[in-house]
């Protein structure tokens, strides 16, 4: 049975963070994103509300929601601000490679910690020549003992600058490309760690974005995460279960793009009549509509997949890269329908148009997204129709009395070139279409594996 209804409990906390979002983050979203900066008492009120890190399992102190109560949260940040909503998400995408280990006293010691103070987590895989090329990692671990010595940079890394703790992916073998990826906890105050200035952006500026460079880091063995080989594997994991909080950010700020269209057009006047009875923009609302409706189920699709065991990849890689570009064409419209005050930052589209275009770049772009799902349709899939040159297009003669054994004047030849089919005891010596030889025909009643 299918049930697209939120629980009770889910939809208290939609309108938790609707609140929270409201009061808290859409007052402030301009004035921090014209200075460039990341709100820190935002953060903070999200976690002393419980909108943040929601994902810590309750063994360690946490709430122990699942991937789909976490977008619900996000749609509704993203709504009032995408910049702040990465900063506010990027703590689940920092420790979810912990929450995947199986590292116990690890877990013990960060995420109780995380769960009971304000914490914050980075996650970085990206470097200054390398991003969604995972297996390209530069960052070097060299084995000391039990421990490693980080050396390196990593780029990219959201809220970097104010975090406490890092998960990085590093190499022990830059050429064995994945073999070599191992992971690590490492925490901001150790020795040789340094942070980057913040990295100017063109949009998502309420959220912090920097370089970390690392210099003979000692990482003890306790704080391994993964080791060579295996860190690899726990970055992709992580992924499949972060990327549907893109396609959140995608529908929460697409829906605002949205209704700020629906309210200019509602009270915009011209031709001596409101251009809401323009049934060219009517149709544009309708799309923008279709596009954030639809986004939103591909999302709580992929997240009610990691939530149940369910391998989440491709139907997260679909959400993340079919939300972020349906996003960016309903804030686009959006702007249009404004007109010359949408290209202004009196209004609040230019802002989303801005926040939401990074949606088709981090967390795996949408080249990567599609590389991954071609991949499996075209390699995994399983599908239900037949061959080709199976297919039992009969044309000429009854289908029930086709293949029969007791009448092999009705055998059917299906020819694998261009479809022709014939019927006899044997194919014809030519196709009479393609003129493709007898060999070029399948008798279609023996079925291929």
């Amino acid at each position: 049975m299918l049930d697209f209804r939120l629980t009770d409990e889910q939809m208290e906390l939609q309108q938790k963070a609707r609140k929270f979002a409201l009061e808290h983050v859409l007052p402030v979203a301009a004035y921090y994103d014209e200075v460039d900066e990341v709100p820190l008492e935002v953060l903070r009120a999200a976690y002393e509300q419980g909108i943040s890190s929601t994902d810590i399992p309750k063994k360690y102190g946490g709430k122990g929601y699942g991937a789909i109560e976490g977008v619900i949260v996000t749609e509704e940040i993203a709504a009032a601000c995408p910049g702040i909503a990465t900063s506010v998400f990027d703590n689940s995408l920092g420790m979810e490679p912990l929450i995947l280990s199986d590292k116990e006293p690890l877990k013990e010691k960060y995420l109780s910690r995380i769960a009971n103070e304000f914490k914050l987590m980075s996650f970085a895989t990206s470097e200054p020549f390398m991003g969604s090329d995972v297996s390209g990692i530069r960052c070097k671990a060299t084995p000391d003992g039990e421990d490693y010595i980080l050396n390196g940079t990593k780029y990219w890394v959201t809220n970097g600058g104010i975090a406490d703790y890092y998960s990085i992916f590093a190499t022990t073998d830059p050429e064995s490309q994945h073999k070599g990826i191992c992971a690590f906890l490492v925490e901001r105050d150790w020795d040789g760690v340094s942070v980057g200035k913040t990295i100017p952006k063109m949009g998502q500026r309420c959220s912090n974005t920097v370089g970390i460079h690392f210099d003979n880091v000692r990482v003890p063995k306790e704080n391994v995460l993964a080791e060579p080989g295996q860190g690899f594997y726990l970055a992709m994991k992580t992924f499949s279960r972060t990327r549907p909080a893109i396609g959140a950010f995608s529908v929460g700020a697409a829906r605002s793009a949205m209704e700020y269209a629906i309210d200019y057009v509602k009270k915009r006047r011209a031709f001596g009549t409101k251009i809401a009875n323009f049934q060219g923009l009517q149709f544009k609302i309708a799309e923008m509509y279709q596009k954030v409706e639809t986004s939103r189920l591909l999302t709580w699709k992929a997240a009610w997949e990691a939530d149940n065991g369910i391998d989440p990849t491709i139907n997260a890689s679909i959400a993340k890269f079919y939300a972020s570009e349906t996003a960016l064409e309903v804030a686009n419209e959006a702007l249009q329908i404004f007109g010359g005050y949408g290209y202004t930052k009196m209004f609040p589209v230019e802002k989303l148009l801005r926040d939401i275009r990074l949606f088709r770049i981090y967390e795996g772009t949408s080249e990567i997204q599609r590389m991954i799902v071609s991949g499996y349709a075209m390699n995994s899939y399983n599908p239900v129709m037949p061959h080709l040159e199976d297919l039992p297009l009969h044309f000429d003669k009854e289908p029930e009395t086709v293949n029969q054994s007791d009448s092999p004047e009705t055998t059917a030849w299906r020819c694998r070139m261009c479809g022709y089919v014939h019927y006899g005891e044997a194919p014809p010596e030519q196709c009479p279409f393609c003129f493709m030889p007898k060999t070029a025909f399948k008798n279609t009643a023996e079925k291929t594996e």
